[in-house]
């Protein structure tokens, strides 16, 4: 059951413990959207009496022993709802996208903001909470993976990764790359370099182009909100073509992509491997 109240969503988890079996305990996320209400029981952690940080930490709490799913992190004050890949490691996805994805991408500002689609599908998880993540004194690695039409996997790592905050466009700020995928955001190689670049949207243009990036089309579908330059040598947000310069593009079609982040001290470097990638698997 899902309410607004003046304090914000709240959801309501019926409690798995035997002491409180069938008590409903109130847990307020500041992302409910992204989380249909079939999903409520599959929350992993619900009646934690704290909640973690981040996905990494879950795993540490669990010893390692975490399945890939739905759990509630806390960044900052609020509560939110993420996916957690933790067949790799424990990462917190903050996007994902299908090729043709029926979530729309052409979103406003606000929407980016606080993020739309479906966390356990196609989605965005929300700039403001990118930044409540990265802008700590924790600092965060960004892994990109990629998968082809024939399932062929590459990853991308970016160490460290920050996007800061609204007041200044939710820029973003990236480091030291590895990995076997290009890399799209800090090599110029197509003339365009999407680190330091602040956040566009097609109601926001803070790109470096003299048209709105984020408005232009390609077979019809615009660029969604992005990271440009003027305009792009990478666009995981193009609905049609999932875009990393020569990895995944119109020539070279991709299926999937994930952005996600994890504590820089516990990261793990994962070479590319074939795989079934069905369409709920990271």
């Amino acid at each position: 059951m899902l309410l607004r109240s003046s304090a914000g969503f709240m959801l309501f988890l019926l409690s798995q413990c035997t002491v409180s079996l069938g008590t409903k305990e109130a847990v307020a996320l500041a992302n409910a959207h992204l989380l249909p209400q079939r999903d409520y029981e599959s929350l992993g952690n619900a009646n934690d009496k704290d909640y973690p940080r981040d996905c990494f930490e879950i795993l540490q709490r669990s010893k390692g022993n975490s399945r890939d799913g739905l759990y509630i992190i806390q960044p900052k004050e609020e509560p939110i709802v993420v996916f957690c890949n933790m067949q790799d490691g424990g990462w917190t996805v903050i996007q994902h996208i299908t090729a043709n994805s029926t979530v729309d991408f052409d979103r406003t500002w606000q929407d980016y903001k606080y993020g739309f689609g479906s966390v356990h599908d196609n989605h965005w998880l929300g700039n403001e909470y990118m930044h409540q993540l990265t802008g700590s004194s924790v600092q965060y690695i960004l892994g990109i993976k990629l998968v082809s039409l024939n399932a062929e996997v590459k990853w991308g790592q970016y160490e460290p990764f920050l996007i800061e905050g609204e007041e200044s466009q939710y820029r973003i700020r990236v480091g030291l790359y590895k990995g076997n995928a290009t890399d799209a955001l800090t090599l110029d190689t197509e003339a365009y370099l999407h680190d330091n670049q602040k956040f566009t949207t097609k109601d926001r243009d803070n790109d470096n182009y003299f048209m709105n990036c984020a408005k232009l089309e390609l077979n019809g579908v615009p660029g969604g909100g992005w990271w440009y330059d003027a305009c792009a040598g990478a666009n995981l947000n193009r609905r049609n073509v999932i875009y990393w310069q020569k990895d995944c593009n119109k020539q070279r079609p991709c299926k999937f992509a994930w952005m996600m982040i994890k504590p820089i001290e516990h990261h793990q470097s994962y070479p590319a491997k074939a795989c079934p990638c069905q369409k709920v698997e990271l």
